[in-house]
């Protein structure tokens, strides 16, 4: 069974106001890394400061298990928002903030180097994002990976949606941190690698135009660990969709490295055109039309995320998550995104309550913990 962990970006907030709070530092401060070392069995979850002072970034360990991972990151949410409630904060699972803000850089040499390379675009670059990691066995099999699943990952785009609004305005979009995104230099759909040399070469390239030193490519090999990144995902809203997410990428990348050891050939479909696919997923999100991964030809949302499970299934099915994942497509398909839920938010109350519900939802027990428990029992 292939383990798999998450990274998870927050926006630290103003429970009253809803604004965003340059607070990481001191959220940190009082973060005990000493509790996770190793052999220490409650210890507590990873955190880590994110480009600016407004987010803070919590990570999971590997799991080999969909409850597991799924109650870590449950456990990381509710340590990370008692840690801002010690500075009058709370964390709000928030792709973009809803309320205008001057983000306020997190000061460090990397940061301070983005900063001045990329000017207005690193400077308004205020996104949380959620990654996923897989492991793979080698490079070649991660590159591999990364050449098969290209087209799919719209589609997780459009489920993780989570980012409607963008300085105080609708932008009309369900996922507008995927259009901020995009402006880094190397953001994006790759064209299909073909080797894992071809991919290290490419890297390597880039480097050397002095731009960029690791791409940020919708889905690479980790530079840290033995295992392939995917980064088109909005932070969800509902820690259930996040871990409904997880479990499509660990099946997403399991069906592609068998197809690869079956000789199977990747679609070669330019990037351009799985450019255009994620504009439609972060345009529409699940209310809309996506692209087929089969024909590049847009279709329903719901036709193409039955796809997809039809894709993975019998990954799923050895892993023991097909339940879990169908009955949480069927839940967002009837119910909507995060940002169907922000948009909702909105109507009742404006942008405050947008941010007042979004800390509700992103720390709901009863329910949310029902649909995790449910992950943990299969």
């Amino acid at each position: 069974m292939r383990t798999f962990g998450v990274e998870e970006e927050f926006l630290i907030v103003d429970p009253a106001s809803g604004r965003a709070l340059p607070l990481a530092g001191e959220l940190l401060s009082l973060h005990d890394p000493g509790e996770h070392s190793a052999g220490n069995s409650s210890r507590v979850p990873e955190l880590a400061a994110e480009l600016q002072q407004e987010q803070l970034e919590v990570i999971t360990r590997p799991h080999s298990s969909l409850g597991e991972l799924a109650e870590e990151i449950r456990t990381g949410r509710s340590y990370a928002d008692l840690l801002a409630q010690g500075i009058g904060a709370r964390l709000a699972a928030l792709a973009t903030s809803p309320l205008p803000t001057i983000p306020q850089a997190t000061r460090n040499h990397r940061y301070d180097a983005l900063m001045d390379k990329f000017a207005l675009t690193a400077r308004e670059q205020l996104t949380c994002g959620y990654h996923v990691h897989v492991s793979v066995s080698s490079d070649e099999e991660g590159v591999a990976v990364l050449d098969r699943i290209r087209a799919w990952l719209p589609s997780l785009t459009a489920l993780s949606s989570n980012s409607p609004f963008w300085n105080g305005t609708d932008s009309g979009y369900a996922s507008f941190r995927t259009q901020a995104w995009n402006r880094w230099s190397s953001a994006g759909p790759a064209e299909v690698f073909g080797s894992a040399s071809a991919y290290h070469s490419l890297v390597q390239q880039l480097a050397v135009t002095g731009v960029v030193a690791n791409p940020d490519f919708d889905a690479r090999l980790s530079a840290r660990h033995p295992t392939v990144e995917i980064r088109v995902s909005d932070v969800c809203l509902d820690a259930r969709d996040a871990v409904m997410i997880a479990a499509l990428v660990r099946a997403l990348v399991e069906t592609a490295a068998r197809e690869w050891q079956a000789g199977k050939q990747p679609d070669m479909v330019p990037a351009a055109i799985l450019r255009q696919g994620a504009w439609l997923a972060s345009r529409f999100g699940v209310q809309g039309q996506l692209l087929h991964p089969a024909t590049h030809r847009p279709l329903t949302a719901r036709t193409v995320l039955t796809a997809l499970i039809d894709h993975v299934r019998d990954a799923l099915d050895e892993a023991g998550d097909t339940g879990y994942v169908t009955e949480s497509l069927q839940r967002i398909l009837s119910h909507g995104t995060g940002s169907t839920l922000q948009r909702q938010a909105f109507a009742h109350g404006g942008l405050a309550s947008v941010v007042g519900n979004a800390i509700d939802l992103t720390h709901r027990d009863p329910a949310g913990r029902r649909g995790l428990r449910m992950a943990a029992a299969a």
